[in-house]
């Protein structure tokens, strides 16, 4: 499955919160999501510290687990989503 991440930062953890960040390594992230979650893309808004997240895994609480380590910097929803063949697939079998 793939989930749809969004979160904005609290603003009093702002600065904090992109500092830890931007400490980070590859190996520090991967550790952070644990070994069942592939990140397929990250996209960050420093202005609104705010972003989006697009990851896969078959464990939906291998997510929820990756987002309470940052849930006392940030506020997170997460959405399961279907890409464009998935969708697809879905509507031939819904309008045949």
């Amino acid at each position: 499955m793939k989930f749809l991440v969004s979160w904005r930062v609290h603003e009093d953890e702002r600065h904090n919160t992109l500092q830890a960040f931007s400490q980070m390594t590859s190996d520090d992230d991967k550790a952070d999501m644990g070994d069942n979650i592939r990140l397929i893309g990250r996209w960050h808004d420093l202005v609104q510290f705010s972003g989006l997240a697009i990851c896969e895994t078959d464990d939906p609480s291998a997510v929820h687990k990756w987002i309470l380590n940052w849930n006392n910097v940030i506020d997170a929803e997460v959405t399961p989503v279907l890409d464009d063949e998935e969708t697809r697939a879905i509507g031939r079998q819904k309008f045949s």
